[in-house]
């Protein structure tokens, strides 16, 4: 049982000391030895295995918008093709146990010093039990597994297993042979990949100094391109200023022109506007000739309202006529 320290102040002025009980969790039955104790738990962030030391500001971080060198990713890759090549091939070649005779087949058997009989099923029982006070730990006692299930024994005569002297000749050679061919195709590997390394220093060399002669090229228009603009900025300044200057002349010799014909053709165009006519033509135009138009629109209106009439009598009497035809 534990317990938990409270200090109060009392009247006088004096502190008081009590405690509350509370159970104990994780608690050994057994007093633990001192190399034990020395390993426990220390709340110092010092100790902590998950906690970085030294410095960091020297760490080389990848940005994460970086561009991956192809270079190096065809070197990855190379590397795990190997590393998985290589794993094959140790499987491939793992000794193995030799196929069973004729009549005979493998078994699992076990090999332990204390035979155990092989279940799927686990035995599981629940004890409870009162923590005591702490007590020495005894000695545990050596684990002797009990005895189950039957032996079992087979006889193997001389000649049934395999000649290892004779039957280790081919292994060998097919050992020896793959690994030659594996490090002959290493070694094309590494030319091959050193004449793509060359090459491609070669391509880079070349595309670096086409970059450079575009920028020339590029920095050779530019200024084309501002001389041509400041030409020709320059040019309709010039056709601009010749313009205004010819607009100035025309429109001074219009004026000139203008200003002598005034005279003569305002009084023209007041004639032309009727500021200046004769009454009786005025009269006609303004009295006469509507009243005219008038009389002859009502002689023509009652014209062809007895050409209408005229039309329905005579389709009247053409569908009477009709119709008495048509009756039986």
């Amino acid at each position: 049982m534990a317990f938990v320290s409270q200090s109060q102040r009392g009247p006088n002025g004096t502190y008081t000391f009590s405690s509350r009980p509370r159970p104990v969790e994780n608690r050994s039955k057994y007093r633990e030895p001192p190399s034990e104790q020395a390993q426990s738990n220390y709340g110092n962030i010092m100790y902590d295995r998950r906690v970085v030391r030294g410095n960091t500001y020297a760490q080389h971080i990848i940005p994460t918008m970086a561009q991956p060198d192809p270079v190096e990713i065809q070197r990855q890759q190379e590397i795990r093709r190997r590393a998985a090549a290589r794993k094959r091939a140790r499987e491939q070649f793992r000794p193995r146990t030799p196929e069973a005779l004729q009549g005979r087949k493998h078994v699992d058997i076990q090999t332990e010093v204390y035979l155990e009989e092989l279940s799927d099923v686990i035995r599981a029982t629940d004890i409870e039990c009162q923590t005591d006070a702490f007590l020495d730990k005894p000695a545990t006692p050596l684990f002797i597994p009990a005895k189950s299930g039957k032996d079992v024994e087979t006889q193997i005569e001389e000649g049934e297993l395999f000649d290892f002297d004779s039957e280790v000749q081919p292994l060998l050679e097919v050992l020896v042979g793959k690994t030659i061919e594996q490090s002959l195709e290493e070694v094309m590997e590494e030319e091959e990949l050193a004449c793509l390394r060359a090459q491609q220093r070669a391509f880079e060399e070349l595309r670096n100094n086409e970059l450079a002669e575009v920028l020339r090229l590029r920095e050779q228009e530019r200024r084309r391109s501002e001389e041509k603009g400041r030409r020709i900025s320059q040019q309709r300044e010039v056709l601009k200023k010749e313009r205004e200057t010819a607009e100035k002349i025309a429109a001074r010799a219009y004026t000139q022109q203008y200003l002598a014909g005034l005279l003569p053709a305002v009084f023209t165009s007041l004639r032309s506007h009727g500021y200046f006519y004769d009454p009786v033509e005025k009269d006609i135009e303004t009295n006469f000739l509507p009243w005219l138009m008038a009389e002859v629109n009502n002689c023509l209106d009652k014209r062809e309202a007895a050409r209408q009439l005229l039309d329905g009598i005579i389709y009247d009497v053409a569908q009477r006529r009709l119709e008495g035809f048509t009756e039986p």
